[in-house]
């Protein structure tokens, strides 16, 4: 299977930070995947947007690569890392993202309905700040 990424549907969409998903992208042991491309201009911060999940994280873990920018993670026991363009990387369960000062684009590989969870309740709280 293959999909050209600028060919995968948008879920969240805002002058910001963009994610597009591409569901049923595969199973691993039963469980289904999806594929993600993902941008956040600089001095993005998504942690508000997860606030109502548990422990007001992103629950879902994630497999990708930084195709460019930076992109810092902050996990729930307070550590912070940074990842770089040109990296793998393992995002586990319980962390939220940000970027300082330049912006970031991500590719991800997630089990679909965790991270579909997670982009429903962003998008409702993009539209629940809207009105």
């Amino acid at each position: 299977m293959h999909q050209q990424t600028e060919e995968i549907p948008a879920k969240v969409e805002s002058p910001d930070a963009n994610i597009q998903q591409l569901t049923d992208f595969g199973t691993l042991e039963g469980r289904g995947f999806d594929v993600a491309r993902g941008t956040m201009s600089a001095g993005v911060d998504v942690t508000g947007l997860l606030e109502g999940l548990e422990n007001d994280l992103c629950q879902c873990p994630h497999w990708g690569y930084i195709m460019d920018g930076a992109v810092h993670v902050r996990y729930s026991d307070g550590t912070e890392e940074i990842h770089k363009a040109g990296e793998a990387v393992y995002w586990p369960p319980g962390h939220t993202l940000f970027t300082e000062d330049e912006s970031v684009e991500f590719v991800l590989f997630s089990p679909q309905d965790e991270h579909s969870h997670v982009l429903d309740h962003v998008v409702q709280k993009m539209s629940d700040m809207e009105e």
